[in-house]
């Protein structure tokens, strides 16, 4: 059976992957980024989660949060623009998946 998922954990935290910080002249997509792995997962707002995903960082805590979200909310909007959530999730979980499960996306 599985372990709980400690949800005052950051990503880094349970990734065991510290970024240094981030330059002064950072862009503020990698400041952002930055911020976002660093924060407990528990509950992650709407943007941190859309930004985190279309960047592929930690894709394997932050994608079974999204569901509920979409669930309660599909129109669920971070930053760009409403539904950006939604806009998202469907295009990262296949491939995630594939990664995750070692099965090479060109053949399937």
């Amino acid at each position: 059976m599985p372990r709980a998922l400690n949800c005052d954990r950051s990503f880094e935290e349970l990734e065991h992957d510290r970024w240094p910080t981030p330059p002064a002249d950072a862009t503020c997509l990698v400041a952002t980024a930055h911020a976002s792995r660093r924060r407990p997962i528990g509950k992650p707002s709407v943007e941190d989660m859309r930004l985190l995903i279309g960047q592929d960082i930690g894709l394997r805590y932050v994608l079974p949060l999204a569901p509920k979200v979409l669930r309660d909310d599909p129109m669920a909007a971070g930053d760009m623009h409403e539904g950006d959530l939604l806009d998202r999730y469907p295009r990262t979980w296949p491939r995630a998946s594939h990664d995750r499960l070692g099965i090479d996306r060109h053949t399937t």
